[in-house]
């Protein structure tokens, strides 16, 4: 995808996050968020901000600090919108230097761009289901990501972040998985081995995996991100433990 289109991305859904918080309350809970309220929700994307704004300012990563937001609703909201423009102003450049916690990932703002496209993305479908009140994948209908935008979620996860995590040898669970995005014409592999890193790969066709996660590329972004999904699930399910989202 071009940098361009995740900054269009990160100001759209950032906007319909905050639009759907003020309709559900700063008090509603966050069926998606076990324990978060709409108002923790909205801070944390603020804090997030906060700490790419800081990542971008100092890309040697020495001083990278989140901002602290304000407890009062309004001025939470300010605040937020604050960061988001400031970040995006901030991202625009895609070469410019700064620092990412994520070792597979370019040094960049463009590796930011990526990733705070997709963290608004998921947390707006975080206080989508806040507003409806409900943790059920047919609560919010309306909302569809684009089968371009949900595969690159996907691939964003499976393919760099999850080769990045730290902790491999917690998981003693060995087998495939297939990961079939059907209408954005895109699959991957995750060989498991225990204790090890995962061998992680693009595919073209099918085959015969431990367990299957399919259905349209909405879907599945929803289910590797760890949300409300009518994505298919056959096969099993232990071997889905090390793909989960941080």
């Amino acid at each position: 995808m071009e940098h361009a289109s995740y900054l269009a991305i990160i100001e759209h859904q950032s906007r319909e996050l905050w639009a759907a918080a003020v309709k559900a309350g700063p008090e509603a809970p966050v069926p998606t968020c076990p324990k978060w309220t709409v108002q923790r929700l909205v801070a944390h994307l603020a804090k997030v901000h906060s700490w790419v704004r800081s990542a971008i300012a100092d890309p040697t990563g020495e001083n990278v600090r989140r901002g602290q937001p304000p407890e009062n609703w309004t001025e939470l909201l300010d605040f937020s919108a604050e960061q988001m423009t400031g970040m995006v102003a901030e991202l625009a450049d895609p070469a410019t230097p700064a620092w990412l916690p994520f070792t597979r990932y370019a040094q960049t703002v463009g590796s930011w761009a990526r990733r705070q496209a997709h963290e608004a993305a998921i947390h707006r479908l975080d206080a989508e289901h806040a507003l409806a009140g409900s943790g059920d994948p047919s609560a919010i209908p309306s909302l569809v990501f684009d089968p371009e935008f949900a595969a690159d979620g996907i691939d964003e996860l499976i393919a760099w972040m999850l080769p990045t995590r730290v902790k491999w040898d917690q998981f003693a669970v060995s087998g495939s998985v297939l990961v079939h995005a059907a209408d954005a014409g895109r699959m991957w592999r995750v060989v498991l081995h225990p204790g090890q890193p995962a061998t992680i790969d693009p595919v073209t066709a099918a085959f015969d995996a431990g367990v299957t996660v399919a259905g349209t590329a909405d879907a599945v972004y929803r289910r590797v991100w760890g949300r409300p999904s009518h994505a298919s699930v056959s096969g099993d399910l232990r071997l889905l433990e090390p793909l989960a989202a941080p």
